[in-house]
């Protein structure tokens, strides 16, 4: 019985054409909405970790009472050994060191003199390691506009704007003064290998990348660093495993009991100005909007079973006619919906996907609209391909048609059986 209806729908067009075109339209706009608010959403909390936070961060106490001044005359002394004991602690965490400064960019003129002055705010990662990935997490070679990477100490990555600004080109040297840990001047040559444009304002005015050795001999720091991030293995920022890692951390009894101020402390990415407020608002909107659109979608398509459904009462009246019990037309009825939803949905989700893919390779470029921006956010955005991209669709796609021809079935179901043969007669 259950091959005799596939072929119905497949071989009456007439009946089921149209309302598979539209299960696949709405599957297909489930699909691109969902991924589309997952990307932007998930890929502005992602650059901020990838920036600024991480997913966890190690300070010490004194450090992260005033963490948005960047004290580095509290960083942490002995970064090597508590970057061991961080990896043993947690070997599914990657930690990695960083220095963040900000300071005075002295470029100058042929003659040696100062052509100009800007100010700059700097991270210093670890940019030559073999298993480093910090310079994917910049996103480093792909925002390179001139020049290439460092290959030598004393090599910087500069922002495109800031060399433009003061006409300066791979291979240009400039001072970059300062103050070291110990409250001291800093003064420090470097090269010019390339310049940059991240794509958000706030970091293209006047963004310095250098190599954390650098940074450790600009600003006297050597075997310290600011702060030690920690990124978890997963696509998108986990809140409940990185609470759980900071919860453990912090509790151990030679932390706890520690009231020294450079004793290290752990904070989730959460904890940081303004995160929680992001993250939260991330998953409201985001969970708000797909609600809606699946809502919206649901009714549509609803609709469409129910209009289906009805449109079908002579074809009841024909069936009863020839002793066909009620029951088991509204059986087939059901299961016709579930194969007209479910061809449609694998149809307008392979579509979905399909469109979903292609922006999320190339991206759509928002940077018209993003030029005031202050904000650490992407200005090409992508879709987020993620396990829910799959089956999202499926559920207005399948649910929503059962439910319309359910709810049809159920006014035919309960009518007289005369009364049918009265409409098929008029």
């Amino acid at each position: 019985m259950k091959r005799f209806l596939l072929k119905g729908v497949i071989k009456d067009k007439g009946r089921s054409l149209l309302p598979i075109i539209v299960v696949a339209t709405g599957t297909m706009l489930t699909v691109v909405m969902y991924s589309w608010l997952t990307g932007i959403m998930g890929d502005s909390i992602r650059m901020n970790a990838n920036f600024n936070t991480g997913e966890l961060k190690v300070m010490t106490k004194a450090y992260a009472a005033d963490a948005d001044q960047f004290p580095n005359d509290l960083a942490i002394l002995d970064a090597d050994n508590l970057l061991t004991e961080l990896k043993a602690f947690e070997p599914g965490v990657d930690w990695v060191k960083r220095i963040r400064f900000g300071a005075l960019a002295d470029f100058p003129d042929a003659n040696g003199e100062t052509r100009g002055q800007a100010p700059a705010i700097g991270w210093a990662v670890d940019l030559f390691s073999k298993e480093s990935k910090e310079a994917g997490r910049f996103n480093l070679q792909e925002s390179i506009v001139k020049g290439g990477m460092p290959a030598n100490a004393g090599e910087v990555l500069i922002s495109d704007e800031l060399a433009r600004r003061f006409d300066i080109k791979p291979g240009d040297t400039f001072t970059l003064f300062g103050s070291t840990m110990d409250g001291g001047f800093a003064f420090y040559n470097l090269k010019v290998s390339g310049t940059l444009l991240f794509g958000a304002t706030g970091l293209d005015r006047g963004a310095i990348v250098m190599d954390i050795a650098d940074a450790q001999k600009a600003f006297g720091m050597e075997g310290a660093c600011s702060e030690i991030l920690g990124f978890l293995p997963d696509t998108y920022f986990n809140s409940e495993k990185a609470l759980a890692i900071k919860t453990r951390f912090n509790s151990q009894p030679t932390l706890a009991q520690n009231e020294d101020e450079f004793a290290p402390v752990m904070i989730t990415l959460r904890d940081q100005a303004g995160m929680a407020e992001m993250v939260d608002y991330t998953d409201f909107v985001s969970g708000l909007m797909v609600f809606i659109f699946v809502s919206a979608m649901a009714i549509v398509l609803w609709n469409g079973g129910l209009l289906g459904a009805l449109r079908r009462y002579s074809e009841f009246g024909i069936r009863l006619a020839m002793g066909e019990s009620k029951g088991h037309i509204y059986k087939t009825l059901l299961f016709e919906a579930l194969l007209i939803g479910t061809i449609g949905s694998i149809f307008g989700t392979v579509i979905g996907y399909s469109i979903v893919l292609y922006i999320n390779i190339h991206g759509v470029d928002m940077s018209g609209m993003m030029q005031n921006s202050t904000m650490v956010m992407p200005s090409v955005m992508r879709t987020a391909i993620t396990p829910t991209t799959y089956y999202i669709g499926f559920i207005p796609g399948i649910f929503s048609v059962i439910l319309g021809n359910a709810l049809a079935g159920i006014g035919i179901y309960k009518r007289e059986t005369a009364r049918l043969f009265n409409e098929l007669e008029v």
